[in-house]
């Protein structure tokens, strides 16, 4: 068998199917494959955000707790996780080479490349599609965008603030037609790849899509099919319509519409990718997965984006769903996770797997298993702002748990998911005795009592864009 692996930034796992919440969201691609394949309805992620997830999909082991202090120099932002994969690990790449697999990545997420880290061991080949956010790939001057961030900040324009924007702004100037779009050159490169390697068979493709991560910047026709005749601005990045007052109700109403113009034109050039797999007849012996890192909020509760003080379904859970020739369609509904999928893609190709935390989930699909779990537990890094900046969430059949490692008692939350499925009232001094069980559950994971205390260094960094833009403001190398 191949096997072809898409991931996705920031895709929600209830826009694809039926009878999801945002099922009105136009992906008719992924809607068809997801018509022919098995469906976890309850996968989440294990350590999250992003490099977390992809190292755990890459090895089989968690990434949470945050137990590793590698050199990161010239890597930026420095989060807990933030770092390479450990050189003891070996990755599904690695393994799969030796056993005379094609090994491919096609990517655009840009911290799989930073300096130190390096996510391409065991790939043959590997695509590094630049531009994507503030990857550092293109400069110029303030002039050059002027115009252009106008039409997605409020003015005058803060240029300190805004130095992600300027970053990416600088790297999207190239473009002129839709696949100039990042997720299309993915997936277009992605499609050559296959057109260039169908025939070294067997093969291992890892296609990773940065996109629908911010900057949510789709071409305008495709957030106008959700929110016909606006003439303000189009704030790419959320954050950017809370200066001066806003945002309006108007525009946090068209912010949602170019999140979902942006998955629409995710799931467009994923089409691409599919239509070549048709071409070249590969269905027949090759696996294709589709999964995600996390998801975001769309004013689900009266906000935007994710993070680890949003620990609810709409950021945690992910997609994975997988068509295999040898496998009927249908909905799996125990708990998996991320660091699953390594053990999972290797039983498919009935290739030993080591001593690894994540399970072979597949037994499941087959109706060998009911479960290989009852409950999962998730940490998400924060962002350099105390010893173990992060919170972790721990979600049974009935319960969702989230609590500070660092300072427990500060935004301690339990939601009752029978009574309360959108996760709105927190009822954590009503049930002590479940508080108790769950923070035992965490504790078990992260092998210390809560406060926890992790050796991991978290030093802030800035991108050289930023630290070059800093020193001229200090008139240095002018």
């Amino acid at each position: 068998m191949n096997v072809i692996c898409i991931c996705l930034d920031t895709f929600r796992a209830d826009i694809v199917g039926p009878d999801q919440k945002l099922s009105f969201v136009e992906t008719p691609n992924l809607d068809a494959l997801f018509r022919e394949t098995v469906v976890f309805d309850r996968a989440f992620g294990e350590g999250q955000p992003t490099l977390q997830m992809r190292r755990s999909c890459f090895t089989g082991r968690r990434t949470f707790p945050w137990r590793f202090n590698y050199d990161r120099r010239g890597h930026w932002h420095h989060a807990p996780g933030w770092h390479k994969i450990p050189p003891e690990q070996d990755t599904l790449a690695e393994i799969l080479v030796q056993r005379g697999y094609l090994t491919g990545l096609v990517a655009d997420t840009y911290h799989m490349f930073k300096p130190t880290m390096n996510y391409t061991r065991g790939f043959v080949t590997y695509d590094f599609v630049r531009g994507q956010e503030s990857d550092n790939w293109r400069f110029g001057t303030r002039a050059s965008i002027a115009e252009t961030i106008k039409q997605h900040v409020r003015e005058p324009v803060n240029w300190d603030r805004h130095g992600g924007l300027m970053q990416y702004l600088f790297n999207q100037r190239f473009r002129r037609r839709e696949e100039d779009y990042s997720c299309a050159r993915v997936f277009r490169r992605a499609a050559e790849w296959l057109d260039e390697n169908a025939a070294n068979r067997p093969f291992f493709l890892w296609v990773d899509s940065f996109d629908p991560h911010e900057p949510w910047d789709p071409p305008r026709e495709y957030a106008d099919r959700y929110m016909p005749n606006y003439d303000g601005k189009d704030f790419i990045m959320p954050g950017a319509a809370g200066e001066g007052g806003g945002p309006t109700d108007e525009e946090r109403e068209r912010i949602k519409a170019l999140y979902f113009g942006e998955v629409t034109l995710v799931d467009r050039w994923v089409g691409h990718l599919l239509d070549k797999v048709d071409d070249l007849k590969l269905w027949d012996d090759t696996i294709v997965m589709v999964t995600a890192d996390h998801g975001t909020q769309v004013l689900d509760h009266g906000g935007f984006g994710k993070g680890p003080n949003r620990l609810h379904a709409y950021n945690t859970r992910i997609v994975w769903s997988v068509r295999h020739p040898d496998a009927s369609a249908r909905r799996v509904s125990g708990f998996v996770q991320a660091h699953d999928v390594f053990p999972t893609v290797l039983g498919w190709l009935d290739v030993p797997c080591g001593d690894v935390e994540g399970r072979d989930v597949w037994p499941m699909a087959t109706g060998q298993a009911d479960a290989v779990r009852d409950h999962v537990v998730i940490g998400w890094a924060g962002f350099c702002s105390g010893n173990a900046t992060g919170r972790a969430s721990v979600r049974d059949d009935r319960w969702n748990y989230t609590v500070s490692l660092d300072h427990p008692e500060a935004q301690e939350e339990l939601f009752d998911l029978a009574a309360d499925p959108g996760e709105d009232e927190n009822v954590v001094t009503d049930h002590p005795q479940v508080v108790a069980q769950q923070r035992v559950r965490i504790e078990k994971v992260i092998q210390q009592p809560l406060p926890a205390v992790f050796n991991e260094v978290c030093d802030p960094a800035q991108s050289p864009g930023a630290q070059y833009l800093a020193a001229r403001r200090k008139g240095h190398g002018a």
